[in-house]
């Protein structure tokens, strides 16, 4: 079988060209399906890349299909009234965007923003209801996936809600990126960091000036180190203990 990845592509991208081989298969929605169902899965898929600051869909926009990160990185945001702008989460290689919206047939909730250069694989809302009933199996995954969605939405609403303090939050925060992002090295647990400080800021409701002092303190005590577009959580224990006051 053909290599799944090309060398050359769009903004120095690798190309991921089947579903059926690619290296993120063991992470995603549509992980561990059987080979029939990937294979009508990459027959159905529309590939495109993306530039970092490239938007997929707007808040109140309807959902035309579901996106599939298939590699680098994205953020989902949500605006308010008065033009406010709150970063709800970031989202690595191997995610599902804009599924809940697909299903139920209502416009998307959130913004959707490229913030790393990016291979999206795009499918028409047709024909993934079409590829959903002819497959059990990824009803199945899709259940499971909207679950996580929503245990998602609780958690940031908890932090938000229940959290002592903006200290607090901002550990809760980076924890949760942790969980979902987080990467084993030498130096740390890294997690990518592709949000300005004000964006975080809007995240936990506090101010661009009230992060940044934050984040210098977190630095100072050797708790986290920031290193290009990565933190790296020193001591996620301690970390912990900040999210209880």
């Amino acid at each position: 079988m053909k290599n799944a990845v090309k060398p050359l592509a769009p903004y120095g991208l690798a190309v991921i060209e089947s579903c059926l081989t690619c290296v993120l298969r063991e992470e995603g929605l549509f992980c561990r399906l059987s080979e029939p169902a990937l294979r009508e899965l990459s027959a159905i898929r529309q590939t495109a890349f993306y530039p970092a600051g490239a938007v997929l869909f707007v808040e109140g926009e309807s959902p035309r299909g579901l996106f599939i990160l298939c590699s680098g990185e994205a953020r989902l945001s949500a605006s308010s009234k008065d033009g406010r702008i709150i970063t709800l989460r970031p989202v690595r290689a191997g995610e599902v965007l804009g599924l809940s919206s697909v299903i139920a047939n209502g416009a998307f909730a959130v913004t959707a923003e490229i913030t790393t250069p990016a291979q999206v694989n795009f499918i028409p809302r047709a024909d993934f209801l079409h590829y959903l009933a002819a497959h059990p199996e990824v009803m199945l995954r899709v259940a499971e996936h909207l679950s996580m969605e929503l245990h998602k939405a609780w958690e940031q609403t908890r932090m938000l809600a229940l959290a002592p303090n903006t200290r607090a939050k901002l550990a809760q925060l980076l924890l949760a990126w942790a969980n979902q992002h987080g990467q084993p090295t030498p130096d740390g647990l890294r997690v990518p960091f592709h949000m300005t400080q004000e964006q975080i800021g809007a995240a936990i409701g506090a101010s661009r000036e009230t992060v940044s002092r934050l984040l210098s303190d977190l630095k100072r005590r050797r708790l986290i180190r920031v290193k290009g577009g990565s933190v790296f959580l020193l001591q996620p224990e301690a970390l912990q203990a900040l999210t209880v006051g």
